[in-house]
């Protein structure tokens, strides 16, 4: 069976690319740089380092465009290198995850449940409190839900890209939420 391949609207545009076509480069940056670095901003928390990585992601993507088999879409494609990137810039800041399976949790547990419940229906949440809060949030938790939430991750994939437990990165979502739920409610008190 062959693998499957996706219909890529900017097929023609990354063969040009793969050719050296220096313009056909620039129109993909021009397509993706925008939602890309939206990417990078919610990993890094900061748009000028966000900024820096996108640079390099899109570098090392031109460098290895011969690497792309059209296996998925050049923006998946795309967005898993700026992922990576974005994480290998974390970790250069020396991003430290507890391992909560350190601390007496074992493998079982792999769905902690909330103790506190939280009343999310009776939190305003509009977009830019949302993305404040978020901002506020420790790495570990900002960098968890961001993957889980806006680029579709799930706890799996996240463990494998953090090199964390796929538990720890269930345990960082739900304390990074109660978390966001918490800073949000007190902002709406104020």
């Amino acid at each position: 069976m062959e693998p499957k391949h996706y219909i890529d609207k900017h097929v023609e545009l990354v063969e040009r690319c793969k050719q050296g076509d220096r313009k056909a480069q620039y129109e993909l940056y021009k397509l993706y740089s925008k939602s890309m670095l939206n990417v990078c901003v919610r990993v890094v928390n900061h748009i000028g380092e966000a900024e820096d990585v996108l640079q390099e992601a899109f570098l090392d993507a031109f460098c290895n465009l011969h690497t792309f088999r059209g296996q998925s879409t050049f923006g998946a494609w795309l967005k898993q290198i700026v992922v990576n990137k974005a994480i290998n810039h974390l970790r250069q800041r020396k991003m430290q995850l507890v391992d909560i399976e350190g601390y007496g949790y074992g493998d079982d547990d792999h769905d902690i449940a909330d103790d506190a419940p939280t009343d999310e229906e009776g939190i305003q949440m509009d977009v830019e409190r949302v993305r404040r809060g978020i901002a506020q949030l420790p790495e570990g938790y900002r960098v968890v839900l961001s993957l889980y939430l806006f680029e579709g991750y799930d706890h799996e994939e996240i463990g494998e890209i953090l090199n964390i437990s796929e538990s720890t990165s269930r345990t960082q979502y739900m304390r990074g939420k109660k978390k966001l739920l918490e800073l949000l409610s007190n902002r709406s008190d104020n």
